[in-house]
């Protein structure tokens, strides 16, 4: 499974690249207009430290002018994945952007029939709220594990980016299920790696070892 980072902190992003966790980064309005910068800047620094795709979101809703922002994201950098909304307008920009090879993340998904119509237009990603459907007394999970299967049942090459990613088990779900992607906020990817018997467990093994008086690099 990829991991792309829901933020566009760019402080944020470079202190997980070395984790080698970073394999794309999405962005939205919302998260741009939380950082404060200006939007073509953001978008030109997070896709020149990150290699992945970076998802960059168009604001018209309808289609002439979805297209333009798209075509002017999509030129800020060759690793932008352009992200429309799931709205007639925004399929029909999805399909004309991909005849252009460019990159495109359908977002704002919350039904098996609307990621169906997706892949049909030819998407390269499609991104399920599961935390927003958890929100309403759903099982978010229960979409991504729909998604997967008829994906899988016809061969489509778009991949599943799960989103709105609330928990670690969120992650651990969506992994089992086989989604191909998870956009996680950083609190999540560093909850990864807590468990209290690691931790329990380091500073035993590190008592024993003072005990010793021992270094392993030499003097």
């Amino acid at each position: 499974m990829k991991f792309f980072v829901d933020t566009a902190d760019i402080k944020e992003i470079e202190e997980l690249i070395p984790t080698g966790f970073v394999d794309g980064v999405t962005t939205n309005p919302s998260l741009i207009a939380k950082n404060g910068d200006d939007m073509a800047k953001t978008i030109k620094a997070i896709c020149s430290i990150v290699p992945g795709p970076v998802s960059a979101e168009v604001t018209a809703t309808d289609f002439d002018t979805m297209l333009q922002e798209g075509e002017y994201l999509a030129s800020l950098a060759k690793n932008v994945a352009v992200k429309v909304p799931l709205t007639p307008n925004g399929l029909k920009t999805c399909k004309t952007l991909r005849e252009k090879n460019i990159m495109v993340n359908v977002t704002l998904c919350f039904t098996a029939a609307q990621a169906l119509l997706a892949a049909k237009a030819g998407a390269s990603f499609i991104s399920p709220f599961v935390g927003r459907l958890d929100d309403l007394g759903e099982n978010g999970m229960d979409l991504i594990e729909d998604i997967v299967d008829i994906f899988d049942n016809y061969d489509f090459d778009t991949e599943v980016l799960v989103a709105s990613i609330r928990s670690t088990q969120h992650v651990i779900d969506a992994a089992v299920i086989g989604a191909h992607v998870s956009t996680l906020p950083p609190k999540v990817i560093h909850e990864l790696y807590n468990h209290p018997l690691t931790e329990k467990g380091l500073n035993a093994f590190l008592e024993d070892w003072k005990k010793t008086g021992q270094s392993i690099l030499p003097k």
